[in-house]
């Protein structure tokens, strides 16, 4: 597969800047995947779910909870530096991306900084040739409260106010770790949750902590040579048991989002609950939990289109993101959302 395969072309204004008034407020394109790349395409509002989803089915949500991951600060020579978490690896230690007019040398100091005059020493570490490891003075979590601010994606214009706060956030996030939200459950609040339960359908949760390779642009052109970013994930037993259940009576295993397919489908292909995943997902790859995905619109060029195109058609996810642009669906994080049937057998 070739890196232009999975290009297009979206007008500006269709990426969504802010939130709707209501987490369920949002458009949900249904792709129905077909062999011969001839997709049936259903605009719905996402409170039709309600009647997508059936009695016996399991979602699946991803409970990671976006932590204020991106610290401003300043060289020891006096340059402007922004840190950007990637993701953390012990109590006192994380890889992060650097934005400096020239980045630091190992063994180096930086001062982060607050509003409140607030500072503390980071010190360079080491260097994997895309992110720079870096160890904090004391407990990360406690730090990035004080001094952290929320790492809206790059293609949201906007400084992070009170708003950003509450809505980049899912209703069932948790467990703190991520700096990107897992957008698919953005849709979802506490009354839809409750009326898709109330309708027979179950649901259970695994953690991927998002890290921000995930907006890595992909720069070779054959895939092959792309390189993938680590993302720690862990899913409860009992998630392992309701797939296992669910699936012997005859339901759906529904991903909510790709994060939460990435994490089970690394477990039933190494057969490890948790831990790192670097797992490349492009059409071809054989997927053996996840049955029907829910999904935002991805950017172009990015793995995670790659992904959505995998697991129902390239021909048919190029049809439903044209349709999208054609129907003026919002884009992205806050954007809109789809529900995708897998496409068996069909890597094309």
């Amino acid at each position: 597969m070739q890196l232009s395969d999975f290009n297009y072309e979206l007008p500006a204004d269709l990426i969504a800047q802010h939130p709707l008034a209501n987490r369920t407020d949002s458009r949900l394109l249904e792709v129905k995947a077909e062999r011969g790349n001839h997709a049936q395409l259903i605009d719905r509002q996402f409170k039709d779910i309600l009647s997508i989803i059936k009695p016996g089915d399991l979602l699946v949500f991803n409970d990671t909870k976006v932590i204020p991951a991106r610290l401003h600060g300043k060289k020891e020579t006096g340059g402007i530096i922004e840190l950007l978490i990637e993701r953390i690896t012990g109590d006192m230690q994380a890889w992060v991306q650097i934005r400096a007019s020239k980045v630091p040398k190992t063994g180096s100091i930086v001062h982060i900084h607050n509003q409140s005059g607030e500072t503390f020493p980071v010190e360079m570490i080491g260097y994997d040739g895309r992110f720079y490891e870096v160890r904090f003075p004391e407990n990360i979590f406690e730090l990035l409260e004080r001094f952290g601010e929320l790492p809206l994606p790059p293609y949201i214009e906007h400084q992070p106010d009170s708003e950003d706060a509450q809505r980049y956030q899912t209703v069932v996030a948790k467990n703190p770790g991520a700096v990107a939200a897992p957008t698919a459950g953005l849709h979802f609040d506490e009354k839809i949750l409750q009326q898709l339960k109330d309708l027979g359908a179950h649901v259970a949760s695994i953690t991927l902590h998002v890290g921000a390779g995930t907006f890595t642009p992909v720069r070779e052109e054959d895939l092959t040579k792309h390189k993938m970013h680590h993302e720690w994930f862990s899913i409860p037993q009992e998630t392992l048991q309701a797939i296992e259940k669910t699936k012997q009576q005859g339901g759906r295993i529904i991903a909510v989002g790709t994060t939460s397919l990435r994490a089970l489908e690394s477990q039933a292909l190494n057969q490890k609950s948790s831990g790192e995943t670097n797992l490349f997902i492009t059409p071809g790859f054989e997927f053996k939990t996840v049955d029907c995905l829910l999904t935002n619109f991805h950017l172009p060029k990015s793995t995670l289109l790659m992904l959505v195109s995998a697991f129902a058609g390239m021909g048919n996810i190029r049809a439903a993101y044209q349709h999208a642009i054609d129907q003026k669906y919002r884009f992205f994080s806050y954007g809109d959302a789809m529900f995708l049937s897998r496409l068996e057998n069909l890597n094309s």
